[in-house]
C-alpha cells in the first residue's frame, strides 16, 4: 500500500479525488494540509487521516506522493519544496499561474527528478486518442487545421458561488474560464500539433456573474508546423455539443455528443456519414494514471515540461487578448 497526502485541497476537483483515492486498495492518504483549518479537518475526516504540517509531509518517508489541490495562487510556494523532498507529484492543472512561474517549477521538478502528473485527463478518452492515432498514420493527409471547444454551465449554475469562489479570482487563480477549461482543449491541441508559434484571442467577462474574471473566450492559434487551430472555452454554456475537430488535404474528423464522424480518402469505409465506433481503447489519464504509477504499474503522464508550456501559450492568448493584438510565444 503506498501513501499519499493531499497538500491544499481548495480545489473544486478536490471531493472527486478524495473519493477515487479511497476506492483504491493499492494507494491510500496518511495526512492532509491546507492553509484553511477548517477545509483541512473537514477532507482529513473523509479520509479518515489526520492533518499534518506541510514540514511533516515533506519529511515523512512512508509518504510517497501528494496531490497538490490548493489555490494556484499557492503552486510555486509549495510544489519545489515537495518535490525537493523527493515527493511524486499530482498538481491539478493549471501548474502556474502565469507561464514564469510554471517555468520555475518545471526547473525545480526537473531537477529533482521526480514522477510528475497534471491534470489533463482528456488524452484518455477515445475519440482524442483517435484523432491522435490517424494523424500518425497519416489519414487526414496534411492536416490544415484543429479545433478545441471546451464548456459548461459554471457561471450559469454559480458553481463558483461558495467555497470555490477563488477559481473565479485572477488573483487566486490566475485565469479565469478561458485558462480553467481552456487548458484542456490547448493541451490536446498541442498534444496533437506540437509547439505553438503566434496566438489572439478575445475574452469576454459573458454573465458577468464573476465580475474578477472572463467567462468566455476564442482564440486563434498558429502552430510552428503551420497547422491553424482554434480555441473555445466558456461556463456560459447549456451544452457543448461539438468538442473537437481535426481537418486536412485527405481527410476530416469531428466529435460530436462523443461520437466521432470520420472522413479519409485513405481509409475504407470512413465516409463521415455515421458513427466511426473503431475507437481506441479508454486509457486511465489524469489522477487515475498518477495513481497507477505511484502504485508500482504503468500509466502515461504529462511531463512537467509540457504542463509548464501549456502555461505559457495559455498567458500568451491573455496577453494577445489584452493588447488586441497577435502575440508571439515562446516556449520553454
Amino acid at each position: 500500500m503506498v501513501n499519499l497526502a493531499f497538500v491544499g485541497c481548495s480545489h473544486i476537483h478536490t471531493p472527486s479525488f478524495v473519493d477515487r483515492v479511497l476506492n483504491r486498495t493499492d494507494v491510500r492518504a496518511k495526512s492532509v494540509w491546507d492553509h484553511d483549518a477548517v477545509r483541512a479537518e473537514a477532507n482529513a475526516a473523509k479520509l479518515g487521516v489526520a492533518v499534518a504540517d506541510l514540514a511533516d509531509i515533506a519529511r515523512d518517508p512512508e509518504i510517497a506522493g501528494v496531490i497538490v489541490c490548493s489555490e494556484t495562487r499557492l503552486h510555486e510556494e509549495l510544489v519545489p519544496p515537495l518535490a525537493a523532498a523527493g515527493k511524486a507529484l499530482f498538481v491539478e492543472k493549471p501548474l502556474g499561474m502565469r507561464g514564469d512561474d510554471a517555468c520555475r517549477m518545471m526547473v525545480a521538478i526537473e531537477a529533482a527528478g521526480v514522477l510528475f502528473q497534471t491534470g489533463y485527463f482528456q488524452r484518455g478518452t477515445p475519440q482524442v486518442r483517435f484523432l491522435r492515432e490517424q494523424m500518425a498514420l497519416g489519414n487526414f493527409g496534411t492536416v490544415t487545421r484543429m479545433r478545441a471547444s471546451i464548456c459548461h454551465s459554471g457561471a450559469l449554475g454559480g458553481w463558483f458561488d461558495g467555497e470555490w469562489r477563488w477559481m473565479a479570482n485572477l488573483d487566486e487563480a490566475g485565469v479565469g474560464a478561458y485558462g480553467d477549461l481552456g487548458t484542456h482543449g490547448l493541451d490536446i491541441l498541442m498534444w496533437l500539433g506540437g509547439e505553438v508559434e503566434r496566438v489572439a484571442a478575445i475574452l469576454e467577462m459573458g454573465t458577468a456573474r464573476y465580475p474578477d474574471c472572463d467567462e468566455i473566450g476564442e482564440g486563434l492559434l498558429r502552430f510552428k508546423s503551420g497547422v491553424l487551430g482554434s480555441l473555445t472555452a466558456s461556463w456560459d454554456d447549456a451544452s457543448n455539443p461539438v468538442s473537437f475537430e481535426v481537418a486536412g488535404t485527405e481527410g476530416h474528423a469531428l466529435v460530436m455528443n462523443g461520437d466521432v464522424y470520420f472522413q479519409s480518402n485513405k481509409v475504407e469505409g470512413a465516409d463521415g456519414r455515421s458513427p466511426w465506433t473503431d475507437l481506441p481503447e479508454a486509457v486511465p489519464a489524469g489522477l487515475d494514471s498518477f495513481l497507477d504509477r505511484v502504485a508500482g504499474r504503468e500509466g502515461e503522464l504529462v511531463s512537467v515540461r509540457e504542463a509548464a508550456n501549456r502555461n505559457v501559450v495559455m498567458e500568451a492568448l491573455y496577453r494577445a487578448a489584452a493588447q488586441r493584438k497577435w502575440v508571439d510565444v515562446e516556449n520553454s
